[in-house]
């Protein structure tokens, strides 16, 4: 045993580590031995602090420097990628996209990318953990009310920029805003909100216009860059 222990000191002698062990060999105690080297670790940290963060009234996004990252990784979003997810709809019509389209178009829109899971007839899938698009107007205040874009939402708009940004379920965010609007004139028309002539056609202006039929369901939004729908 005495052996083993002084061939282990001579090989940490050697490595350097030879006064942390004599330390050990003398009866110091582990949290001793590591309460002795706080100093130094605090003063390697102090050495690393990270910059200051810029004042948000008067930065912006030019005035962020990648060296200055407080973690070492990760790089500030450039504008297009900033633009790719500031796609937030508004009821009066703001940030709705360029582009138009129509019920017959969204037909076959919803065929090819919303049926597999919501169904053929807009009716959901519990399974899937879809839900209906339609139905289910006037049963908010019954024991079990079926909440769906026609009996619940407030806002044509709402429709729009979920689908916009998290449809289909397994590629969110990969239709157009034509599509987009192809296939909210589609279930909007399949829930007699606007008309299910095919050539119905919806864009950002008459998005806006479409009254839902829950639209004085919900308390008004109290935020004062919010104004209200006239």
């Amino acid at each position: 045993m005495f052996t083993r222990k002084l061939s282990l000191l001579c090989v940490l002698a050697i490595a350097g580590t030879g006064p942390a062990i004599a330390q050990e060999t003398s009866g110091t105690s582990e949290p001793q031995r590591t309460a002795a080297a706080l100093p130094e670790r605090i003063g390697e940290y102090d050495e690393r602090a990270p910059a200051p963060v810029p004042d948000s009234s008067t930065a912006s996004i030019e005035d962020i420097d990648p060296a200055d990252a407080r973690f070492g990784i990760g790089q500030p979003a450039t504008e297009e990628e900033i633009a790719r997810i500031d796609i937030d709809a508004m009821p009066d019509g703001r940030g709705l996209p360029p582009g138009q389209g129509t019920f017959a178009e969204g037909e076959e829109v919803y065929s090819q990318s919303c049926a597999a899971c919501h169904g053929a007839n807009l009716e959901g899938n519990k399974d899937l953990g879809a839900a209906p698009l339609i139905g289910g107007r006037g049963t908010l205040t019954d024991e079990k009310p079926i909440k769906t874009v026609e009996s619940y939402w407030p806002y044509a708009s709402t429709l729009f920029d979920y689908v916009h940004r998290a449809m289909p379920m397994n590629a969110p965010g990969s239709l157009s805003a034509d599509e987009v609007y192809a296939v909210s004139a589609y279930i909007l028309g399949r829930a007699d909100i606007i008309s299910d002539d095919p050539g119905t056609m919806l864009d950002a202006t008459s998005m806006s216009e479409v009254e839902m039929p829950n639209e004085d369901g919900f308390v008004s939004d109290p935020r004062p860059d919010v104004a209200p729908r006239e």
